[in-house]
């Protein structure tokens, strides 16, 4: 039986994907506009969904818009923005309850629909731009976003490692934009980028909850309608080679208390590959979980980390190892994970090891579509990747990795950049 039944179908510029399940009490609505990180407009792209989100023409006032949110049982809007390989994700996330539970018979699943068309289709504008006031309001929201990362050291340190490990590559670029370009843009050059998405991006709806299917495409039809896109082009998901065969090291000083030692690995193995599974379990025996060897070794036996983990990010074929360190264990640290990557690569792990990090992950991957948001996150995987992983396959292909494959993946694994922001009077 499968675990996920996802039924698809596309409109004019839309792609729909119906999961119906009775798990939940509530319909979850999920859009997703795709478009190609560029410097030119990352910043332009990173504002705009928060300005959508003020208000429609049907409910120009945010207040309004609000309260007409309140109305349907208390529904919930929030927008996101993050990175998939070479690509910019907007996602716009509508949580509205099921009618099927109520003793009136609003159609809240039609206006959940119609509602999260008129934020994407029927923006409030004036004279071919947005509001002004809105959208200088927004702005200043941005500028502390930006500036909230660099005031949370942990999530700095992981961002300067991607823009000196990729500083050729547009991943380089923070899904948040760069602060130095919000104050250039206006409501008329925020509005001419807006239509250039609805014409150019990769559009994806979502809709989770206990559906009646066979309704489904008549309601979209009815509130979606966009025009055939053409496709900017995004970038296909391949890992990029390390540029040099001398890894790079940055050490950047400010006023801090705790050292952040944060390195980056090339794996060469992207979600698209059949050794993508392998990689999720050499990294969960590497640093993924608290039985790791960098947990183990570095934080427990070595006391040289408050915290020590390793991350992977499959759409772009990168390794991420993050741990904050004392200032004067910088050597030692780096040199304490660099023996893991050497004993991962000569196999100094157990048959043990590799049956609990089966385990954990697959226990992970079943928490995660426990959820409606991770149900669908999961899913759209498969449509940025090109292929077809369903939850199943993805459990089995776990479970077939063997010794001999995470060996393969231990070869193609290459340290690119080591990073350290350490403290003033650390000399």
């Amino acid at each position: 039986m499968k675990l996920i039944n996802e039924q698809t179908f596309s409109l004019k510029g839309l792609n729909v994907h119906s999961v119906p399940t009775e798990k939940f009490k509530t319909n979850t609505l999920i859009l997703k506009v795709l478009g190609p990180l560029s410097e030119e407009d990352v910043t332009l792209r990173a504002l705009l969904p928060y300005v959508l989100q003020n208000g429609t023409k049907t409910h120009p006032q945010a207040s309004q818009f609000r309260s007409y949110l309140d109305e349907l049982y208390g529904a919930s809007l929030a927008v996101d923005l993050s990175k998939k390989g070479e690509s910019h994700i907007i996602t716009f996330r509508l949580e509205i309850a099921n009618e099927k539970f109520l003793k009136d018979s609003t159609p809240l699943l039609e206006k959940g629909i119609q509602l999260l068309s008129e934020v994407l289709l029927h923006p409030v504008t004036d004279n071919g731009a947005f509001e002004k006031t809105t959208v200088e309001k927004e702005k200043r929201a941005l500028k502390q976003r930006i500036q909230s990362v660099y005031d949370d050291k942990m999530r700095y340190a992981s961002q300067r490692l991607i823009e000196e490990m990729c500083a050729e590559e547009p991943y380089r670029l923070p899904a948040n934009g760069l602060k130095e370009k919000i104050d250039e843009i206006t409501g008329e050059t925020l509005y001419q980028y807006y239509k250039e998405i609805l014409a150019t991006n990769n559009i994806h709806l979502y809709i989770l909850g206990d559906i009646e299917e066979e309704k489904l495409e008549g309601i979209v039809k009815k509130h979606f309608t966009l025009n055939e896109q053409q496709h900017k082009g995004v970038p296909a998901i391949m890992p990029h080679p390390k540029l040099t065969d001398e890894p790079k090291e940055v050490v950047e000083e400010q006023d801090i208390k705790q050292g952040k030692l944060n390195i980056g690995y090339r794996t060469n193995v992207t979600f698209n590959d059949n050794l993508y599974y392998a990689l999720q379990v050499y990294n969960g025996i590497f640093g993924g979980f608290s039985h790791s060897k960098l947990f183990i070794n570095v934080r427990e036996k070595e006391s040289l980390a408050y915290y020590a983990a390793s991350r992977v990010e499959s759409h772009k074929g990168l390794l991420l190892v993050m741990s904050g360190i004392d200032f004067a264990n910088y050597n030692k640290a780096v040199s304490i994970i660099n023996q893991q990557i050497e004993a991962m690569k000569q196999g100094e792990y157990t048959e043990a090891e590799i049956l609990q990090t089966k385990a954990v992950i697959k226990n992970q991957i079943l928490e995660t579509i426990d959820t409606a948001r991770g149900l669908i996150e999961v899913l759209y995987n498969n449509e940025v990747a090109k292929v077809d992983k369903p939850v199943d396959a993805f459990l089995d292909g776990i479970e077939k990795v063997t010794k001999e494959d995470i060996q393969e993946v231990a070869k193609l694994i290459e340290l690119d950049t080591i990073y350290f922001l350490t403290g003033k009077e650390a000399k």
